[in-house]
Formats: structure tokens, C-alpha cells, sequence
């Protein structure tokens, strides 16, 4: 993946909350993919010292580039839902990496978007977009994150955000009640707060708990299970408001941005759900904008269904000078 771009030899991955991704980039492929759960590391020198040893790789004749769920500032970074510091100095410092690169992990993705083909993503509606507008992407997985590319800046200029941790906003006295229950327990709502895996379980507590009943401990991936199979009509519900809260999020985001390009899905929940997501509310709560509903009929919406939109971003950004 990533053929587009001339790189040198080098060392990528995609840090998430939950698992990390590495990988072998030469010449713009790359090689076998390596998962690794975070949980099961003590920090990310272990996963790479791990990684290189498996393949009997040479550190110092390779670059590294990796994306982190977390706001970048500086060389050191504090990820954002794992315990874990990665500093680029001590990177290189402890396995000789020529030099060490940090990116936002959603900016590692919107690298990727110009690259993406039919097959790697599932349309969703709208328009074939305006080719010099902002793309945006934003995607829950356990956290929510979201990024631009502005392809009339050039291919490799994106710019990261942290939007999901903005207000969660309510389309309807239904919304406002899920919010308002969630606001006693944790104060600020945050998009993030509802509208990743963890949020999908406060959601199905929530709905739980307006509608007297008593809400089960449940994994994100069961709730949805649960409402795929129609089973439990609070997972069900849960589900429902999942897509719709996304829905409205992304159009504010569409306004926010200018991304008349194109909105793309991707993150660690939603390639998995291509179906019930194009069957939900989704589409039309991204429109319910008023006045600028036709503003926004006109912008394409897909959700990304490449395996490894991030790697593959990074794959293309290696030798670059990406996450502006």
C-alpha cells in the first residue's frame, strides 16, 4: 500500500488506545502488519524492541514514523486514553532510529485519503464533491478523532484536531434527556464521551436507566451484537442514538470545517457496521441543518473500509513533512 509515494526504508505505526499496529515500509509497501494489545505491553519500547527482534531488523538503518491517539506538542507526547509517554528523543536514543517522527493518528489517516480507491471505502450518499476542498475524516474507536486534508495546500497537508472532545450537542428533548443523565455522573459531555466504544456502553446505561431498567455490564461489542441480533431493545436504542449523535456530529463538523471534499468515516467501530450504519439515522441527522441542508446533500459521505487507512497514510507520508 501507500505505491504512490517514494519513501525510504523505515519503521511505521498506528498507536492506538487499545492496540498498536507496526510495520516494515520500504519504498512506499509495506510489509506484514503486526497487532499488538496494548494491555499485554508495559509501554511502546517494548511492542517496537518486540517487533524488531521478531523480524531481525536493524534500527539504525531505518526512519520512524508513528501515529498517536493523543494532541501532538513538541517531541513528547501523553497518550490520550493509555497511560503511556512516548518521548521521539528517547525513541531514537534507546534503538538508534535514524530520526523519529510523531503524527496524530487521524492526520495519519487523512494522509491516506487521496490514496483510497472504490473498493476501499462504502458510499453513503451526496454529491462527487469539490475535488480543491477540505476532506475531513473523524471515526470513533475508544476515543473519537477527526482530522483534515486540504488537498489544494498539496498531498500531504493535513491538519489534526481534537474535536471530539468538544460539547456534545442535542437535536431533540430525547437527546437532551441522554445527555443531561450523562452530565450528573461525568459533568462535561464531550462527543467523545458518547460517541466511541466506552461511549456506546454509557449509552446502553443510560437508555437503561430512563427507562427504569437495570443495564448489565456489557462490552461495546456486545451491546451492538445485542442490537444486531433485536434481542435487547435498550441495545437496540443505544445503537440508534450511537448513529444518530454521530450523525449530527459530523454534519457540525462538515459546517465547522468547510470539508465540501468529502466526509469520510473510519476508526475502529464502524467498518464492521457498514450495513446498519447506512440503515440508521445517520445520513439524515447529518443533514438536519436547516437552512444549509442542501449545503450539505452536496458533500459526499463514505466510510473507509480499508483495513489500515493509517498505516497506509503513513506509508505515503514517510520522507515527508506530514500532521501541519
Amino acid at each position: 500500500m501507500g505505491d504512490r509515494v517514494p519513501v525510504a526504508d523505515a519503521l511505521i505505526g498506528d498507536i492506538g488506545g487499545t492496540h498498536s499496529r507496526l510495520a516494515l515500509c520500504s519504498a512506499g509497501t509495506c510489509g506484514e502488519i503486526a497487532v499488538f494489545r496494548n494491555a499485554e505491553h508495559v509501554d511502546l519500547a517494548a511492542i517496537v524492541a518486540e517487533f524488531l527482534a521478531a523480524r531481525g531488523a536493524v534500527a539504525t538503518a531505518l526512519d520512524c514514523l508513528l501515529a498517536l491517539a493523543a494532541p501532538l506538542s513538541g517531541t513528547e507526547v501523553k497518550l490520550t486514553n493509555l497511560p503511556w509517554r512516548i518521548s521521539a528523543p528517547e525513541l531514537q536514543a534507546r534503538f538508534g532510529f535514524r530520526r523519529v517522527r510523531l503524527v496524530n493518528d487521524f492526520a495519519a489517516v487523512a494522509l491516506a485519503l487521496g490514496a483510497l480507491g472504490d473498493g476501499d471505502c462504502q458510499a453513503l450518499g451526496g454529491g462527487p464533491g469539490d475535488p480543491a476542498a477540505p476532506r475531513l475524516v473523524l471515526g470513533p474507536g475508544t476515543g473519537l478523532g477527526a482530522a483534515l486534508w486540504l488537498p489544494a495546500a498539496g498531498p500531504d497537508f493535513v491538519l489534526a484536531t481534537e474535536a471530539g472532545h468538544a460539547t456534545l450537542a442535542a437535536a431533540d428533548e430525547g437527546e437532551a434527556a441522554l445527555i443531561a443523565a450523562v452530565r450528573r455522573r461525568h459533568g462535561h459531555v464531550s462527543a467523545e464521551r458518547l460517541l466511541s466504544g466506552p461511549g456506546l456502553v454509557e449509552l446502553y446505561r443510560t437508555v437503561a436507566e430512563l427507562e427504569g431498567q437495570a443495564a448489565v455490564s456489557l462490552a461495546p461489542a456486545e451491546v451492538t451484537a445485542l442490537a444486531l441480533a433485536g434481542t435487547d431493545p435498550v441495545a437496540a436504542a443505544a445503537l440508534g442514538h450511537f448513529f444518530a449523535l454521530l450523525g449530527g456530529f459530523a454534519g457540525n463538523l462538515a459546517l465547522g470545517t468547510g470539508a465540501r471534499g468529502g466526509v469520510y468515516l473510519g476508526g475502529g467501530i464502524l467498518p464492521r457496521l457498514g450495513a446498519p450504519l447506512a440503515a440508521s439515522e445517520f445520513r439524515a441527522r447529518f443533514l438536519a441543518k436547516g437552512r444549509f441542508t442542501a449545503y450539505l446533500e452536496a458533500i459526499p459521505l463514505a466510510l473507509i473500509l480499508h483495513p489500515e487507512p493509517g498505516l497506509l497514510g503513513l506509508a505515503r507520508a514517510v520522507g515527508g513533512q506530514p500532521g501541519r
